[in-house]
């Protein structure tokens, strides 16, 4: 059986070592029949730099001597192209520039354009070298020395420290990427040899368009191929492809196969970067995480769904979220945590010589991954968020954000132990005594405005400290949308489930208590009418009361 490829993204590797593969080499003669200079991006961890490894071993003059090897028995070794190992292959990849200053980025970036250019040039036989210099002068020497060559360029992860830098400095950022910067100079110099023929083809890749406009300012020959439908399976997992890699468990297992693709989909499904598009796609390092982690002995889902190896990526990107005016990005974040979708439109670059827009913000989201395509027309865009890994990492960062906006802090020790007594016992009174002493924290300061949107998302965030039960906010039952449900989920085994409804009440009005409860009871039997609610086993129902600051549970049978 197949080793499951968790973090590999040596194509080489993959196949020489019997991982599991999964066919994507149909694309090759897609993107070779598309223009010759391309930029694609997509989400951090979902396969760009296992394409471009794909890529430089298919096209790559040193390597035809592998090639039955390697392609042999997929799509493109029965279909091959007219290019197929015709290139000296040039490879970028900066990811490990540092950021702690300009002269370190700059140093960094030196160092990386030198190696890759020196590796080159040992690799295809050349005796001479190139020394480290700003990176526009390395590549003028080293065109020199290779002119006359055919090259394919592949650039990966092109804005990652462009992505630390403006989350941390502007300024730094224009000074680096902007006009008169090494950056640009350094795309300044390639495109030039585009058009004396050095360079035929290139390839790039990365997560946002932050640094676009700065890149092809100079380079304004690429064809941006994110939002095509085209590509839209280009990189992740299709359904077809993920039934095909969990098949492994269900040779293995006498377990539902409707249950694990049920679960897998809520998880790790939902992407899609094209409004055209028919299918949405799997997240290709979070399905094969779930795979790497399967309980094959036990035949037992992962206890943790959302791989902490994702989380600490998404934590380092959503510094982003600080850029423009906070206060609205804040707004947006729990428009999103209360509706789980917004609308605008897509842009395929920013232009950080103006302003930063709340237009902008939400295009960031997309690009980073946290919310992905729905629907859309030719005036908008229908964003949602695309899985429960997604919502969790908002409800972390909410969490973590209400706290130091407000400047106080949350006992999540406290919170745990209450949620863990409802859950066992239906004792319901210690999670509202420390959703009260929330509230009082937070209703003293100014920013937090209290009303029923905003508590609720209080109310969800502190739910999601505990990852125990499947959370769904306003899910749809017949036509009606209780406010909160906690639903079991393996391989958790809890004594009970939930149903939340909760109404806010203005203090100054004592008569609109009465009519909520009134009419939140109303609401909650009729919930329990429902076919799909009746039918869930151990459910237990409240309705929950507040004026931002004093709490009431009510418990519905």
């Amino acid at each position: 059986m197949k080793k499951i490829p968790y973090g590999i993204s040596n194509f080489r590797i993959l196949r020489e070592e019997k991982y599991l593969y999964i066919e994507k080499t149909d694309f090759i003669k897609t993107i070779e029949d598309d223009s010759p200079y391309l930029i694609m991006l997509r989400p951090r961890r979902f396969g760009k730099s296992l394409l471009l490894s794909t890529l430089q071993y298919y096209y790559d003059e040193k390597e035809s001597h592998a090639f039955d090897r390697l392609f042999g028995n997929l799509h493109i070794g029965k279909h091959t192209t007219p290019l197929k190992n015709s290139y000296k292959i040039l490879f970028f990849e900066f990811s490990k520039v540092e950021t702690k200053s300009a002269e370190t980025i700059e140093r960094d970036f030196i160092k990386i354009v030198a190696s890759s250019l020196n590796s080159f040039l040992q690799k295809y036989g050349y005796t001479q070298t190139v020394e480290e210099a700003p990176a526009h002068n390395m590549m003028i020497a080293f065109f020199s020395l290779v002119k006359g060559e055919k090259l394919y360029i592949l650039i990966d992860e092109y804005d990652h420290f462009a992505n630390a830098i403006l989350a941390d400095d502007m300024s730094l950022f224009k000074r680096v990427v902007g006009k008169g910067g090494f950056v640009r100079s350094f795309y300044e110099s390639i495109k030039s040899e585009t058009q004396v023929g050095t360079v035929d083809r290139i390839f790039i890749t990365g997560v946002t368009p932050i640094t676009m406009d700065s890149m092809t300012s100079g380079f304004n020959i690429a064809r941006d191929i994110t939002n095509l439908e085209i590509y839209n399976n280009l990189l992740g997992f299709t359904k077809k492809e993920t039934l095909s890699i969990l098949e492994r468990i269900f040779d293995i297992c006498d377990i539902s196969k409707e249950e694990i693709v049920a679960k897998v989909t809520k998880w790790y499904n939902g992407y899609k970067f094209n409004g055209e598009a028919e299918e949405t796609i799997f997240n290709p390092n979070m399905l094969l995480y779930f795979m790497n982690n399967f309980d094959y002995k036990r035949c037992k889902i992962p206890v943790n769904m959302l791989d902490s190896n994702i989380a600490s990526d998404y934590g380092k990107i959503m510094k982003l979220f600080k850029l423009g005016d906070v206060d609205k990005n804040f707004e947006i974040l729990e428009e999103l945590i209360g509706n789980n979708e917004i609308i605008e439109q897509i842009v395929d670059r920013f232009d950080f010589d103006r302003d930063f827009e709340v237009r902008d913000f939400i295009n960031l989201l997309y690009y980073m991954g946290f919310i992905t395509i729905k629907e859309s027309d030719i005036f908008d865009t229908k964003f949602m968020i695309p899985n429960a890994v997604i919502k969790q990492l908002y409800f972390d960062y909410f969490r973590v954000e209400i706290q130091q906006r407000a400047e106080v802090k949350f006992s999540d020790r406290e919170i745990k132990n209450s949620i863990k007594t409802l859950a066992v016992d239906n004792n319901i009174e210690p999670f509202i005594a420390e959703f009260k002493n929330v509230l009082k924290l937070l209703s003293n300061r100014d920013f937090m405005k209290m009303d029923e949107k905003h508590i609720k998302s209080i109310l969800l965030s502190l739910f999601y400290i505990v990852d125990a039960y499947f959370i769904k906010s306003e899910p749809e039952y017949e036509g009606k949308y209780p406010d909160i449900m906690l639903l079991f989920r393996d391989p958790f085994k809890l004594k009970y489930q939930f149903l939340f409804e909760l109404k806010y009440y203005k203090k100054s009005n004592p008569k609109d208590r009465e009519k909520k409860i009134t009419e939140g009871l109303e609401q909650v039997k009729n919930y329990l009418q429902l076919n799909e609610i009746s039918e869930l086993k151990s459910l237990k129902s409240y309705l929950v009361v507040t004026d931002g600051r004093e709490v009431e549970a009510f418990e519905v049978n």
